[in-house]
């Protein structure tokens, strides 16, 4: 057996940066260096006590077996009262999905909807994974850019010149991996109307950041600000990121009932149901209190905003204030072209992130793995220490190119 016998599929598919650059500084960690790993889009955080004795008490009450393929009953009434708690959306229990993870619920969907040679809107900078999975399963990823200049944000009039006659899907992140970027509930309304003018469209809006937020800004998730979309729109979130239960494998989302049926169908030949015991626990997370946000937000707050000024400081990068997650998008235009310290020639966004890790023992994504070069993601969530010292690493590299 050789290469040879890999699917069409999948060759027209890349590996995840963001892992591969995790991994790459794990080894590097492994054999001695002094590396600090900024590419993992994982919160330092452990998951709170009270889901952690929620996923004991399944374990010793034998819930343990398989469940409803899309999720057990009680999470999805706790999904419903989340949706209509956090966002004033009504979905019933027939209109929820639940996923081992963010990325099932995505791929779910498009392997339920999408033809080859149907095409999926994707704003850029995007999360690695969405012209991945439409590749995958056989359609066309589309771009639309929404560059630095613009906040990272897609404005209407680029919208509308990317979606064909062929558009099956538009992707919406809010907040953005990897920019941090969030849209205000007028900017979705008018990204709304341009959608309302194309009914073939489907929307898969991703608010997996809604509660990691900053400076008062208000989460909006699409449909609330514009309801005429609510039959064409699947509303992804999950409980990763803002629970710190990455490793606990849970996405949902709420949307019309033939698509989560269609997903479920999908699910029944390939994953299963999730994880029985991480269900109960994500009941917890969902129905249990979320005081433990107000001081996590902050403390991700304060790290934005020390990377941001190192990063401000640093000569040939530019980076918008992120106003949800917890990634920072470097512009490294002004490095193009020059040469490091340690003598690399910098002529790309890869040259630049290599030399950053080689030179200075710093790891972040190269934006041309989010479709967007020149530049980097840094993720600051992790601790205050590491962060000071990697900014410090980072300014020090960009005052040493000439």
């Amino acid at each position: 057996m050789s290469a040879e016998h890999i699917s069409q599929a999948l060759s027209r598919v890349q590996p995840s940066a963001t892992i591969a650059v995790s991994q790459k500084a794990r080894e590097l960690k492994a054999a001695g260096r002094d590396v600090i790993g900024l590419g993992a889009g994982e919160p330092d955080f452990d998951t709170p006590d009270h889901i952690k004795d929620a996923a004991i008490q399944a374990i010793r009450g034998g819930k343990t077996k398989y469940t409803n393929v899309d999720g057990i009953p009680e999470l999805k009434d706790a999904i419903c009262n989340k949706f209509k708690r956090d966002n004033a959306l009504d979905y019933a229990p027939e209109q929820v999905s639940v996923s081992p993870g963010g990325k099932p619920v995505i791929y779910n969907a498009f392997a339920a909807t999408l033809n080859p040679g149907d095409e999926v809107v994707i704003p850029t900078p995007y999360w690695v994974s969405y012209p991945e999975m439409a590749r995958l399963v056989g359609a066309e990823p589309v771009f639309a850019p929404a560059g630095v200049e613009d906040g990272f944000k897609l404005k209407p009039e680029t919208l509308e010149k990317a979606i064909s006659s062929k558009t099956r899907w538009v992707v919406l992140n809010s907040p953005s991996n990897p920019t941090g970027a969030a849209y205000t509930r007028e900017e979705l309304a008018a990204l709304g109307a341009v959608l309302e003018r194309h009914p073939q469209v489907l929307i898969l809006t991703d608010d997996m950041y809604e509660h990691i937020v900053y400076d008062g800004f208000e989460f909006t998730s699409l449909v609330q600000a514009a309801p005429a979309l609510y039959e064409r729109t699947l509303t992804m979130n999950g409980v990763s990121k803002a629970y710190a239960m990455t490793g606990w494998r849970i996405g949902y989302a709420g949307g019309p009932q033939w698509l989560i049926k269609a997903m479920a169908k999908v699910m029944s030949q390939t994953t299963s149901n999730p994880c029985s015991i991480s269900q109960w626990a994500s009941v917890a997370a969902l129905n249990g209190s979320h005081d433990f946000l107000i001081e996590r937000n902050a403390a991700f707050k304060r790290r934005r905003d020390a990377m941001m000024e190192k990063i401000t400081a640093a000569p040939g990068l530019t980076a918008p204030v992120p106003e949800g997650a917890f990634y920072i998008f470097a512009d490294c235009a002004g490095l193009i072209g020059k040469t490091s310290k340690g003598g690399a020639t910098l002529n790309t966004d890869l040259d630049v992130c290599a030399a950053l890790l080689e030179e200075e023992g710093v790891a972040v994504v190269p934006g041309t793995a989010f479709g967007a070069a020149p530049g980097f993601r840094l993720s600051y969530a992790t601790d205050d220490a590491a962060l000071e010292d990697a900014g410090q690493r980072i300014l020090r590299f960009c005052e040493g190119a000439g």
